[in-house]
């Protein structure tokens, strides 16, 4: 037969009262006499009743998680890693795709959050002031990854320092002749346009640093997919002159022009570089040059603080600066190598 709180209270010397506080993590309990009341409720095989600790506190302990797309690999990886913080930390997740404007409209029209989660991690979604008042109106302590709104805990990149490195290294290499294969969103998206357009930026700083012009027909803006990065490498290599290489704002687009490349007889990095942004998984098997934004920090830390802002710290913005990872993608341009002796 179950034991009861009675039985803990007993074996652990305390009230009934005290039992329940300590294993709902209530503050207020010594340390001491909270591992007691646990030890005890251990022995006798108690479990307390998750919903009468969130009948209790009135915390559903329950954190949504409101993403664009499920299907990509970002997202993935963010959620997975923000998934692993608040479980540790006892929070169960509730996961919202918002993939279409209706949707979206849906959403923050409605108190879809009320009673069912204590805060809101949204991650890339470039929340309009109104949105976020439409959650912190539900009682949502709120996290963004991937923008920054006043009154909300968010977890950025520097993305134009990213774009700005990466096109840097192409550039020290020697090649001057260097396309950007942009994100651009499609009619109706619901992801945010902000740190690609930052990548871009940083990509037209760097040639801008080292005298070259920018060039708006090696800019190309396609939406974030392997095909639409081998179609944009297509049409720069079909223009009267063309690039020796490509920085992508994203890797799965490098990757669509590295099947491009290959596809023509290419070689890479013999006859052109690529480089890519994300540190996909399979970037490394590949030997993708890519910018590490620290996918899977992003979500961690941002977990780390809701929950920080759940338990009363005020919102705060932290910035993760992106790093190069160099592979064997990129190397200096054909002429330059035929010219050294």
């Amino acid at each position: 037969m179950p034991s009861s709180v009675q039985s803990v209270a007993e074996r652990a010397g305390v009230s009934v009262s005290t039992v329940s506080r300590a294993l709902r993590g209530v503050p207020g309990i010594a340390e001491s006499t909270r591992k007691r009341v646990q030890d005890a409720a251990d022995e006798l095989g108690y479990v307390a009743s998750l919903s009468a600790s969130r009948l209790a506190t009135g915390r559903t302990r329950t954190v949504a998680v409101v993403v664009p797309l499920l299907s990509k690999w970002f997202f993935a990886e963010v959620i997975a890693a923000a998934g692993r913080v608040l479980s540790r930390a006892g929070y169960d997740v509730l996961l919202t795709e918002l993939s279409t404007p209706e949707l979206r409209k849906a959403f923050f029209a409605a108190p879809r959050l009320r009673g069912r989660s204590d805060g809101a991690l949204v991650l890339a979604l470039q929340l309009a002031p109104e949105e976020l008042a439409a959650l912190e109106a539900q009682g949502q302590a709120v996290a963004l990854v991937g923008s920054e709104r006043t009154g909300a805990s968010s977890v950025c990149v520097e993305d134009r320092d990213g774009g700005r490195a990466a096109t840097r290294h192409l550039l020290n290499l020697g090649h001057e002749r260097i396309a950007f294969l942009g994100i651009q969103e499609a009619p109706g998206s619901t992801l945010g346009g902000v740190p690609p357009a930052e990548r871009l930026l940083g990509y037209r700083e760097a040639l801008a640093e080292a005298g070259i012009a920018a060039d708006p027909g090696l800019e190309f803006g396609v939406g974030n997919t392997v095909d639409a990065g081998a179609a944009a490498l297509a049409r720069a290599l079909s223009i009267a002159d063309p690039p020796t290489a490509v920085v992508a704002a994203s890797d799965e687009l490098a990757f669509g022009a590295l099947a491009t490349l290959r596809g023509a007889g290419l070689q890479v990095p013999g006859d052109f570089s690529v480089v890519g942004y994300d540190n996909h998984e399979l970037a490394g098997s590949i030997g993708l040059t890519t910018m590490d934004h620290g996918v899977a920090e992003q979500g961690r830390r941002a977990a780390e603080a809701l929950i920080a802002t759940l338990e009363g710290a005020p919102a705060a913005v932290e910035r993760l600066e992106p790093s190069l990872i160099v592979r064997g993608s990129t190397a200096p341009p054909r002429r330059l190598r035929a010219a050294t002796p």
